[in-house]
């Protein structure tokens, strides 16, 4: 069988056992081990933000990064593309400007 007994249980106990200074004591103790419990939970839950907000900002700068590079790549594509739009050109007026000769 468990040896787990609940707070109320204890506090009985103590009462029975050693009078109200213990049970008091008792009461006491369990209610700092609660706080502990819940700021100790606090601290985890904060520590666990900031670790996911730098993780979100590392992927929003990688993210970032990767656009700026995409859009280069564009801008090269698109560079090139109106090159060869301008050297279409000028080749179809020259063979239009020969055959009009």
């Amino acid at each position: 069988m468990s040896n787990r007994h609940t707070l109320t249980e204890q506090i009985v106990q103590a009462f029975r056992d050693h009078g109200t200074a213990t049970a008091i004591g008792v009461l006491i103790t369990s209610l700092l081990a609660l706080a502990a419990a819940i700021v100790r939970k606090a601290f985890t839950n904060e520590a666990m933000l900031q670790r996911l907000e730098r993780e979100l900002e590392a992927q929003r700068e990688r993210h970032d990064e990767r656009r700026d590079d995409d859009r280069a790549a564009d801008a090269d594509r698109l560079e090139r593309i109106e090159r060869d739009i301008g050297e279409i050109r000028k080749m179809l007026f020259e063979a239009f400007r020969k055959s009009s000769d």
